[in-house]
């Protein structure tokens, strides 16, 4: 009997009974992919279930079986809200060669001396691993290497070696044997991690999972994927820079706000406990179009530098592009500047980027767009020892933001003595650290001119 097709969507899974051009559940266009109907038989969910579940009440339940452990990693850990969860399934998306077979290698030898860890390698070859392993100075603890992309053979082994730890690299590799479909196709990939998770679930052991991203910037495969697993890492940065950011997508067990700096150097990942110094590392003296802020990253205060360049246009219509601010907050904030600032940047380029790799996704950083974005204009510089924090309205007031204290305090810790801030406080009392001076403003018309005046007292 020939075997039927079905079609899936591979951004939310919704099967078809032919293909089609948008997808009618999510309204995603060109996503629906063929694929073999493969069905679940009675014998896979009996293997995948140990013991029938009953329904408990939840003042009878306890949390002490969903028990933490370090993964060597504070920055790791502070990402996974506390350390890994037991029994649970980790996807670590990231593009190639930004480090996360180096950040899950380095994580075995931070923790193989107290727990047996199995790394299945479907990329690698298990010399190439240990060559790599050297390089790092992961070479002892229990630690068993297995280069299989069977998924089959690699549950034998899980039956067999028993580990507290399983690092798969990567799930596009494997593949199931009884799925008449490629490796990394969409089947495969929801196959295979729907095994997986069953296991880590019913043996409760934790499960690194990598996955590959598409040019979209997504992680490749289903996108029933992401809400299979319990978290997801994403490893960000330029592969031409050294610093690297792990940021959280889903976290199940705890915040999703918090990230994590990492350093590449030759010998692996090293951690960057206070992230504002490094980003500040090398900021130009008394330079035009540049503006210190200070946003949250989950619990965090991070000092970042947002630099501008307006020129004159050489083409019809004038250039905007904006890197590391949302494009149509930048667009935004540039129609407010010349509206209400009266700064008249139509007619020219306006470029915005965010210095170190770090992607501001709050308002708090729209004051100091702003603000760098004049500077360039005027070509002024605005001075090395002031920030500026707080949200931009369309009419172009100056709204206060959460946290300003903890912010505050951040910025007079890094040597800033001037900040320009929201005249109104809101619910939260601004209060002012010793050493730094707050310019409290109302508009950005008015920003702009404190800004200026602070600076030609400074000068006199």
């Amino acid at each position: 009997m020939k075997q039927k097709n079905v079609f899936y969507c591979t951004e939310c899974g919704n099967e078809t009974a032919k293909w089609v051009g948008r997808c009618p559940a999510c309204g995603a266009w060109n996503t629906i992919e063929e694929a073999p109907n493969v069905k679940v038989t009675k014998a896979q969910v009996k293997g995948g279930s140990i013991t029938r579940s009953k329904p408990r009440l939840i003042s009878e339940l306890s949390t002490e079986s969903e028990s933490r452990f370090s993964t060597g990693l504070k920055e790791l850990d502070r990402v996974l809200g506390g350390g890994a969860v037991r029994g649970s399934i980790v996807l670590v998306g990231g593009a190639p060669g930004i480090g996360k077979s180096t950040l899950l290698l380095q994580i075995c030898g931070m923790i193989a001396n107290r727990e047996k860890i199995l790394y299945v390698t479907g990329e690698e070859s298990q010399r190439q691993l240990k060559m790599r392993a050297m390089r790092l100075g992961v070479d002892s603890g229990e630690l068993y290497v297995l280069a299989e992309t069977d998924l089959n053979q690699v549950i034998s082994c899980i039956e067999d070696v028993a580990p507290t730890v399983v690092i798969i690299d990567s799930i596009q590799t494997m593949y199931d044997a009884e799925v008449a479909s490629a490796p990394g196709s969409v089947t495969q990939v929801r196959e295979c991690t729907m095994t997986l998770m069953r296991q880590a679930k019913s043996n409760n052991f934790t499960a690194f999972v990598v996955g590959h991203i598409n040019k979209e910037g997504n992680i490749a495969g289903p996108k029933v994927l992401e809400h299979m697993v319990d978290c997801i890492l994403y490893f960000e940065g330029d592969r031409n820079t050294s610093y690297r950011i792990l940021r959280s997508g889903k976290n199940r067990f705890g915040s999703t706000n918090e990230i994590g700096v990492f350093e590449m150097e030759t010998n692996g990942l090293r951690e960057v406990e206070n992230p504002s110094e490094m980003l500040l590392d090398g900021r130009p003296d008394n330079a035009p179009g540049t503006c210190v802020t200070c946003v949250m990253e989950g619990s965090r205060p991070i000092l970042a530098e947002i630099q501008a360049l307006v020129s004159n246009t050489g083409y019809n219509a004038a250039r905007r592009n904006s890197n590391g601010i949302d494009h149509n907050r930048a667009m935004m904030l540039l129609a407010v500047l010349e509206k209400r600032g009266g700064v008249p940047i139509g007619g020219y380029d306006s470029y915005i980027n965010v210095v170190g790799g770090l992607t501001i996704d709050e308002p708090a950083a729209d004051l100091a767009t702003v603000l760098a974005v004049a500077s360039s204009y005027f070509d002024k510089p605005l001075g090395t020892d002031l920030a500026a924090i707080g949200e931009v309205g369309l009419s172009g007031e100056i709204r206060s933001v959460m946290n300003m204290n903890q912010r505050l305090s951040e910025t007079a810790r890094l040597g800033f003595t001037k900040c320009v801030v929201p005249y109104h406080s809101g619910k939260e009392t601004t209060k002012s650290p010793d050493g730094l001076q707050l310019i409290k403003v109302h508009n950005v018309r008015e920003a702009i001119q404190a800004v200026y005046r602070a600076a030609k007292t400074d000068s006199e």
